[in-house]
This record gives C-alpha cells, sequence and structure tokens, in this order.
C-alpha cells in the first residue's frame, strides 16, 4: 500500500503537531456504501430548494466559523492569516451563490420542435457519487466549488484532501453534517494513493474530479477512461501576464506583485510569466523587481520545506542555465525568498516549468504578436492577463490566448458567478459559475408525443 501520511505540520517551524490514521480498507468501504446508499435516496426525497437551503447552512457556518477555520489553514499549509481568512469568506460566498441559482440552473429546458406534435425537454439530474481529490493550496475554496453545486444538484461525495490538511477536512465534515445533509452526502476519507485508484474504479462511483499536479491528473485520468468515468482535471499553470501598454506604470506593477504573490505565490492561476513590451521593460523590471524582493519581509512560508526546497532547485537549474536572478537571502526551511528571474532563453529548463512560489519570470517583447507567441508557448492554458490602454487591443489578444480565463487590466478578480478551469496541460472541465453545475449532471431528453 503506498505510504501516505496524513498529519498537521506547521512550516512556519516544522514541527507535527498531530497526525491521523489513514483508512483502512472497512471504513473505504463504508464510505463508498453510505454514499450510494444516499444517492440512491436523497434526490428522490428531496426537492432542489431544499438541498440549496443546506447548502446555504453550510456557507452560513464557514462565516460563523471563519476565524477557526482560518487558524487551521495557517498552521497546516502556512498561509498568512489574512489570506486564510478571505478564503473562508470566498467559499461561503460559493456555496450562497449556488443556494441563490440552483433551483434556476437545474430547471427543465423546453426544446422547441421542428417538426411533429408533443413537446421536448431537458431535465437536469444528478449522476450519482462523485469522488473528489483536494490539493493543500487553498484547503476550503477547492472543496467549495466542488461540493457547493454538486450537492445541491443531488450528487453525493466523497472527498479526499491532501494529506497535510486532516484538520480542515474535519472541520468541514463537521460543517456539512451540522449542516443537516443526510448521512453519505458528503463523507471525508483519508485514502492512500492506491485506494484512490480503488475508489475511482468502484462501479458505485459515477465520476472524479482533481485538482492537483499533472502527473496527479494524469493518473487519475488514466484510472477513470479505464473504467469509464467522466472526470473533471484543474492542473497547473504557467499564467502570462502581458503589459503592452498603461497609464499608470505604478499601479500595474502594483497589479503584476499582488498577481505573483497570492498565496505566497502557491496558486494554480497566479501570474507567473510577466511579458512586457520593449519600450515599458526596463521601467517595469526595475519597479517589479523592487517590489518583489521588498515583499520578502515577513513573508509566509510555503506549504512545506520539500515545497521550497523543489522550488530552489528549478531556480538554481535555471542560473545554471543562463538566467539572471535577483534575490535577497536564501531558502530557510519552508521559507523561501520573493525572486524576480531574467534572461530565460527558450533552452533553459523554467522557460516551460511552473514555478510554484514567490519566483516571476520577466521576457521583454518587441509588440503584440510577439507577446502572443511568447504567451501560447507554454504546456499550460489556466489563466491569463492583459494589460493594455487600447480596448480593441485588449479584445484581439484576449481572443487570441489559448488559455481558460483572461483577465484584462486587472487581477484577483475571480468570482463564484464566474468559471474557473483550464486547456492543454491545465486540464479540461469548468468549476463555478453557470458551467461548474453542469459537469456532473444527466441532461436526459424527455421527448412526449401527442
Amino acid at each position: 500500500m503506498v505510504d501516505v501520511q496524513y498529519a498537521v505540520t506547521n512550516p512556519a517551524t516544522g514541527e507535527v503537531l498531530q497526525t491521523y490514521p489513514t483508512a483502512e480498507p472497512a471504513e473505504v468501504e463504508a464510505a463508498l456504501d453510505a454514499a450510494s446508499r444516499a444517492a440512491r435516496t436523497w434526490p428522490q426525497e428531496s426537492t432542489v430548494a431544499e438541498r440549496a437551503a443546506l447548502v446555504r447552512r453550510v456557507a452560513e457556518l464557514h462565516t460563523e466559523r471563519r476565524e477557526m477555520l482560518a487558524g487551521i489553514i495557517q498552521r497546516e499549509m502556512g498561509k498568512p492569516l489574512e489570506d486564510a481568512l478571505g478564503e473562508v469568506d470566498f467559499s461561503a460566498a460559493i456555496y450562497t451563490y449556488y443556494a441563490d441559482n440552483a433551483e434556476r440552473f437545474l430547471a427543465d429546458q423546453p426544446l422547441e420542435l421542428l417538426e411533429g406534435e408533443g413537446s421536448a425537454v431537458i431535465r437536469r439530474s444528478p449522476i450519482g457519487v462523485l469522488f473528489g481529490i483536494m490539493p493543500w493550496n487553498f484547503p476550503y475554496y477547492q472543496v467549495a466549488r466542488f461540493a457547493g453545486p454538486n450537492l445541491a444538484a443531488g450528487n453525493t461525495i466523497l472527498l479526499k484532501h491532501a494529506p497535510q490538511c486532516p484538520e480542515s477536512a474535519e472541520a468541514m465534515q463537521l460543517i456539512f453534517t451540522e449542516a443537516g445533509l443526510p448521512s453519505g452526502a458528503y463523507v471525508n476519507i483519508r485514502a492512500t494513493n492506491e485506494q484512490a485508484a480503488d475508489i475511482i474504479a468502484d462501479p458505485r462511483v459515477a465520476a472524479v474530479s482533481l485538482t492537483g499536479s499533472e502527473r496527479a491528473g494524469a493518473a487519475v485520468a488514466e484510472v477513470a477512461g479505464r473504467n469509464l468515468k467522466k472526470c473533471v482535471l484543474e492542473l497547473g499553470g504557467s499564467d502570462p501576464f502581458i503589459v503592452l501598454s498603461t497609464h499608470d506604470l505604478d499601479a500595474t506593477v502594483d497589479a503584476a506583485v499582488a498577481g505573483r504573490l497570492d498565496n505566497t505565490g502557491q496558486s494554480c492561476n497566479a501570474a507567473k510569466r510577466f511579458i512586457v513590451a520593449a519600450d515599458l521593460y526596463d521601467d517595469f523590471v526595475a519597479r517589479f523587481t523592487a517590489k518583489i524582493l521588498a515583499a520578502g519581509e515577513g513573508i509566509a512560508p510555503l506549504s512545506s520545506e520539500r515545497a521550497a526546497i523543489g522550488l530552489e532547485q528549478q531556480v538554481n537549474s535555471a542560473v545554471e542555465a543562463g538566467a539572471h536572478l535577483a534575490i535577497e537571502g536564501q531558502r530557510d526551511g519552508a521559507f523561501y525568498p520573493p525572486a524576480v528571474l531574467t534572461n530565460v532563453t527558450e533552452d533553459n529548463p523554467a522557460f516551460r516549468q511552473e514555478l510554484f512560489g514567490p519566483v516571476a519570470t520577466v521576457y521583454r517583447v518587441e509588440g503584440e504578436g510577439e507577446a502572443l507567441a511568447l504567451a501560447n508557448d507554454t504546456p499550460f492554458g489556466l489563466g491569463s492577463y492583459v494589460f493594455t490602454t487600447d480596448p480593441e487591443q485588449a479584445a484581439r489578444v484576449a481572443d487570441r490566448i489559448q488559455a481558460g480565463m483572461v483577465f484584462v487590466n486587472g487581477v484577483l478578480a475571480e468570482g463564484a458567478e464566474l468559471p474557473f478551469g483550464g486547456v492543454k496541460r491545465s486540464g479540461f472541465g469548468r468549476e463555478m459559475g453557470p458551467l461548474g453545475i453542469e459537469e456532473f449532471l444527466n441532461k436526459k431528453l424527455i421527448r412526449t408525443i401527442t
């Protein structure tokens, strides 16, 4: 069996605060049985409005316990307290959004017949047990965007969280239970990777959703495909931040810094590659580098010492391949100082890697065409950012960027109503917004002839 230890390890100190046992085979079977039983009965015994009310109560409990919940993830993965509180609030907003809109999203959709008499309608209904495999970087938010819409729809959920987030996982299980969801509707399970593969293959599981690495996504997709299960994958990103023109360079630089350092740089859709027009490049690099380096004072740790070591190795390899590094200080345990890489050429390993931490790469381009070519020269396609004073150029560039999301002249502008997802090796499927509730539904055609 794959060795997976569920433990709370404070990344700031390296201290193991608490360990949790992985699930025994009997626990896995009990979880599958409970979820499948609930999937057979709960949708028939409840209305969308009743399920939406339960989801709304989940939101309320997040708000009531926001300080306690924020403190947990600060211990588990080092998230700054202000960011942790913001994540709890955003999670509550997502649950509220689906509670407010579930009936409208799930309503029957009449179709206009081209010929013949009678009627036709598309009826949206749940498909059964869903298995969610969630990451450590946003422990509440990732669950909210998966669980909120699917519980409102009447699917039931088995949830495997990251091994370093067992305390927040238990806190969420308690919230779903206290909100009044029936037994089996939401079940947290501390499974090993081997057990997770068996759960995906189990015929009682209808589909799987994963947020994580490319490697994990490929492994999950392989098992799901072999068993003819639908999956949604939200994987890595190396999002471009394109600067073509600006009326206020300082404001643009501030946006760039915020886009890079959100969650200490540990966000799939953080701005990571800064692509700057030649006439702005020197000033941008000078101001951006100064503000990135200044952010090192009081910066939070990365999620673990292992994560910081991995980032350090990537940066060292980039420098060995000819990149120029601006950095103050050095790694200290899980702490990694903010840094800027320039002169990253196409043959540099960092050119197509995702740097998951407070390290930015900056590129100089001669114009829109070169900026687009560089932005799209990546295996990823999650988010992207375009800064320009020309509305026509903004529309043109946004249309041509190969990504699931484009944000024009702004960062940190995600919302519960806005779909989230990517293309290429960033995965497939969408979460949040009206598209998020559509992924795991049976859109049944009912054609009646009179």
